[in-house]
């Protein structure tokens, strides 16, 4: 009887709308790495590692030894599929949901081939932009698609510095 009471209480469902647009999007970016980029991320790994412990920061040392080991690790496996929709009422990004209340706009950046992305600024300061990767999706039935429930920033012309480095680094 009591695990009849568990399951009910954590299989809350709530409603997301009717589906408008849904594509899918790679759980994180694939980066084709060259071996001499492998070698310079162990030579700065080492680097950073050595100075850690030449400064007694060995937290440090910690972190740059999980950071790379996490990379070495998503370098070998693909990442998984994850949908997106768009609802009636809000972003459904795999199993989060953003209600469009919380949403204060969108801009679209779309440079074909390097830059199709799409970007969701939140009405919480400290909530950070989401961007999401159009793929082959089109992005006018995109922009269609959320100009009726939230504004678009229209002034946001290019992508996110962290974007620019994440793609230009191949991280």
């Amino acid at each position: 009887m009591e695990e009849q009471n568990i399951t009910s209480q954590t299989e809350q469902s709530f409603d997301i709308g009717e589906p408008i647009l849904e594509w899918e999007v790679d759980e994180y970016p694939r980066h084709e790495r060259s071996r001499t980029w492998y070698i310079v991320a162990v030579l700065v790994g080492v680097a950073l590692i050595v100075y850690a412990i030449a400064t007694a920061n060995f937290l440090f040392a910690v972190i740059i030894l999980m950071v790379g080991v996490i990379m070495l690790i998503s370098s070998f496996k693909e990442p998984d599929r994850v949908p997106v929709m768009i609802t009636s009422t809000g972003v459904l990004i795999d199993d989060t949901y953003y209600d469009f209340d919380a949403i204060r706009d969108f801009s679209i950046i779309y440079d074909p081939p390097v830059t199709k992305i799409l970007y969701v600024d939140f009405q919480n300061r400290w909530h950070p932009m989401l961007s999401i990767p159009l793929e082959e999706m089109d992005p006018n039935q995109v922009r269609t698609s959320l100009l009726p429930f939230c504004a678009e920033n229209l002034n946001r012309k290019e992508e996110r510095l962290t974007d620019i480095a994440r793609r230009m680094y191949k991280l």
